[in-house]
């Protein structure tokens, strides 16, 4: 039985993107979960921040970062953003023969946690206005009142990497405050760069409001979906990650913003 199972086993990698270095919170859950996988990281800093660009510009970028994967022979691609989500993933679904997960805000977790019937979701702006979003809420929370915040320039500032910057802390009391005056008991962090400022977050809104973000749900998707096609790894390899912006800057920040040591990143052309 076991040499059967390990007959099945797949150590191809898995590739998992981002605008920047937001998807990387996404990463150290699915590594907690599944840390005999190997993963290929694509930051597509060069076009940071996707928050800001069109459908048709998201559709652009992540074709390309999907057909770089293809080359890379992966079994798996993880969107590790939620706006990339939310505007291209069924798109990216048609045109590629490889299981894609998104990343979503967890809106069903809000309507099971949240005792007020009041939550909030903060993210970007675009996927604070986007029609998937709304999808979601009338799908799992249609009695709840969901209120949308879009973090303006907060996925720049994290990309930065000083997370205890004025810049942040003005946006942060600015947009946070309010959502605990108006009876919101708990927040979805809807951008993959926030759960980096989670204790920041935790600290305005106070204790008795839940902040909850995407990671761990992903990660046990793409355990379900691995595990469904039957394409576990049993080995792991050494990570690889690239950037199509300044190498030698995600490096230091992804170290920083991961509490661990990285492989070198290699600049990518996308």
């Amino acid at each position: 039985m076991d040499a059967q199972k390990l007959s099945h086993m797949d150590n191809r990698p898995i590739g998992i993107f981002d605008s920047g270095v937001g998807g990387l919170s996404v990463l150290l859950e699915i590594k907690k979960l599944l840390p005999e996988e190997t993963f290929i990281f694509v930051a597509d800093q060069a076009y940071v921040p996707y928050g800001k660009k069109t459908k048709a510009q998201l559709i652009d970028r992540v074709s390309s970062i999907l057909e770089f994967f293809q080359t890379k022979n992966v079994k798996a691609v993880v969107a590790a953003c939620n706006t990339a989500t939310v505007y291209t993933i069924e798109e990216m679904r048609n045109r590629f023969d490889v299981p894609i997960i998104g990343t979503v805000p967890v809106i069903k977790t809000l309507a099971t946690i949240s005792k007020t019937g009041t939550a909030a979701v903060f993210s970007t702006p675009a996927t604070a206005k986007s029609p998937y979003l709304d999808e979601l809420i009338t799908k799992f929370a249609p009695d709840m009142e969901i209120i949308k915040v879009g973090g303006s320039n907060l996925e720049e500032l994290v990309e930065e990497g000083d997370l205890e910057s004025p810049a942040i802390h003005a946006i942060l009391y600015s947009e946070l405050p309010p959502l605990v005056e108006k009876n919101v008991d708990a927040i979805a962090l809807g951008c993959t760069h926030y759960p980096f400022l989670r204790d920041q977050i935790q600290k305005i809104v106070g204790p008795s409001v839940a902040v909850v973000d995407s990671g761990g749900a992903v990660a046990r998707r793409l355990k379900a979906v691995l595990t469904h096609n039957n394409i576990l790894a049993n080995k792991s390899s050494q990570d690889e990650y690239l950037t199509s912006g300044n190498a030698e800057k995600f490096h230091r920040i992804a170290e920083q913003l991961m509490s661990r040591t990285i492989p070198i990143p290699s600049h990518i052309n996308l």
